[in-house]
Order: structure tokens, then sequence, then C-alpha cells
């Protein structure tokens, strides 16, 4: 598979046999996996320890439900009784920091969507003694606000590599969807994106509202005749995306970052050109088992620093090969 990577990262993983284990439910795309999560076999022999995972996962987001299943898979083996809980709203998911600080937990991994609004929260953390990671986003602040380590893409990195492939294949005016705005992650990408090829815009929708996305993307489409590509940061939006380029007769093509099972169908169907993939699934495990390894042999996964699990390229060329890892639900 073609894989585009700008750093070489050492990924530490224990090779111990995984049992089930059944997480706390939360707000995400599907509910609590419950029974043999893992395959069977015998839990690690190393005392139980508890692990909050807070996200900024907006209710129904299937990007989130891959990396859930991977922190799952990784507490399966490790002993972990994993909290998952989430929250788009920065406050809130402030909050749920807070909550995981007072429950005592051994372990937070967290998402920084919103640094801003965790700094103070996550100090918090730090004064209590409790190991922080972060994931998905955030890469730049991470280490600030106490993360011993981050796992995700580089999301300039990313962008830019969207943009040159765009621009290899002679695009000049993409429009670049972000469904949440001041989430830095999202602004990072569609930088990236605009930082090779100039010509490139930026259109805010409001991701909660799939209704909205749509009819928002079509109207643009509609007055920016010369889009030439219109591009998703999540699989969901992007498959919406496909919807308003048909809604407003354009002849503009289809691109996006992430994704899901769905997602890999239509571009191995030509309907999407290509995606970047961050491989959350891998995020979630990382995350989950570089806190266990923290708390069983004081190990700092990174060496201090970002590892990174993308940004890969999905296309024509792979998109078979990716298809059925995503419809095993760990792509």
């Amino acid at each position: 598979m073609k894989k585009f990577s700008w750093r070489k990262a050492a990924l530490v993983a224990a090779v111990v046999p995984m049992v089930a284990l059944s997480a706390c439910s939360a707000q995400g795309g599907r509910p609590t996996d419950s029974g043999n999560a893992a395959g069977g076999g015998q839990v690690a022999n190393t005392q139980r320890i508890k692990v909050a995972l807070i996200t900024h996962a907006a209710a129904g987001d299937t990007f989130w439900d891959i990396v859930r299943k991977g922190a799952e898979e990784a507490a399966a083996k490790d002993n972990v009784e994993l909290l998952y809980t989430n929250d788009p709203e920065a406050g809130r998911q402030a909050q749920l920091v807070q909550q995981a600080i007072d429950q005592k937990v051994d372990g937070i991994a967290v998402t920084l969507a919103t640094p801003d609004a965790l700094k103070d929260v996550l100090k918090k953390a730090s004064d209590a003694g409790i190991p922080v990671v972060s994931l998905n986003a955030g890469e730049d602040v991470s280490a600030k606000l106490g993360a011993f380590t981050h796992f995700g893409s580089n999301e300039k990195l990313a962008g830019e590599a969207v943009g040159a492939k765009l621009a290899e294949q002679g695009f000049k005016h993409p429009i670049c969807v972000i469904q949440q705005q001041g989430h830095v992650g999202l602004e990072n990408r569609c930088g990236g994106v605009k930082a090779k090829v100039p010509g490139s815009e930026t259109l805010y929708v409001d991701g909660k509202d799939m209704t909205s996305v749509q009819s928002t993307a079509t109207a643009k489409l509609q007055a920016s005749k010369d889009a030439d590509v219109i591009i998703g940061l999540g699989a969901p939006i992007t498959l919406t995306l496909l919807k308003s380029v048909k809604d407003a007769g354009s002849s503009s093509k289809v691109a996006s970052f992430d994704l899901n099972a769905e997602l890999a169908q239509k571009i191995v169907d030509g309907s999407v050109i290509f995606t970047v993939d961050q491989q959350p699934w891998l995020q979630g495990y990382m995350s989950v088992d570089a806190l266990w390894q923290s708390k069983r042999g004081g190990f700092k996964l990174g060496g201090g620093q970002p590892v990174l699990t993308g940004p890969t390229i999905v296309d024509k060329n792979n998109a078979n090969d990716v298809l059925k890892f995503a419809q095993q639900g760990v792509r």
C-alpha cells in the first residue's frame, strides 16, 4: 500500500494475549461493546488500572467508533478499565477531564481540538500525578499541556499531502470544508491545502447538522462555478458533500480526509478521488497502551516527541486493500 510518511516513529507495544472488556458507555456513534471484545485469551497479569479516554467527538461520528474500538482492544489485553466519554463542546470536555481526575483514574488520554479550554484542567491532572497522553488533535501543544506523548497525524503535513496531490492532478480552485470552526487540526488541514494550492477557499459549516452541511455546500458550489474540487475533512462530511455536488449540478470532484467503510467503497467506485487516512484505530489503541506501559514500567513512548499515525493516502491504487480492513472496523 502506498504511504506518504515524513517521520519515523518508534512504536513500542507489549505482546500480551487479549481478553474481553466492556467499556464505559458514552455518547459516541455506537453503543458500548459487550461480551468478548478481543477474541478470548488471558488478560495481562499486571494490576488492574483505570484509564479515561475523553474526546471531542460529536454523537454519530463513525470516526470515533474506530478510535474507541482500538482503545477497547488495548484495554482488553492490558487489564485496563476504560472509561470513555465525549463532548464536542470545549467547556464540557474540560468538565469530563475534571470528572476523571475526581475519579482518581490512573491515566488520561484526551483530544486537544480546543487546547485553551483544557489547559487549566490538564494542569490539575498533572498536579494530581495523573499521566496524560493526547491523541488526534493538538500535536503542537501537547507537551506544553503536560502530555508525555501524542498519537496522531501531523495535520499541516496531511493538508500539504492533499494539496500536493491535487496540484499534481491539475486542480486549481479547491473548496476546503471545515465542520467545526476553531478546531486547530481542521484549520491546519485546510491551511496545508492552501499552501500547495493557493487558489483554495475555506467554507465553514455546522458539522452537527448534516442537512445544513448539504445545503450550505450546495449553495457554495452553485455560486462558485470555478470550483473544481471540494474537500471534506471527515468521512461523514465527505459523503454529504457528494449529495451537494449532485444537488448543485456541479462538475467538481470530491476528495477527503479520514476514512470509513462507506467512504472506502466510494473511492473504489470512483465517486471520491482519494482520502488521507490518519489511522484512528492506532490512535485509540496506542493511547491506552502507552498509559498502561507508563504505569507498569515507567515507559514513555515517543521519546518526548509525537508518534505519527499518518498521513496515508488512500486512492484507487490501494482502496480495495484498505476496504477489507474498513469493513472490519479497524480503518
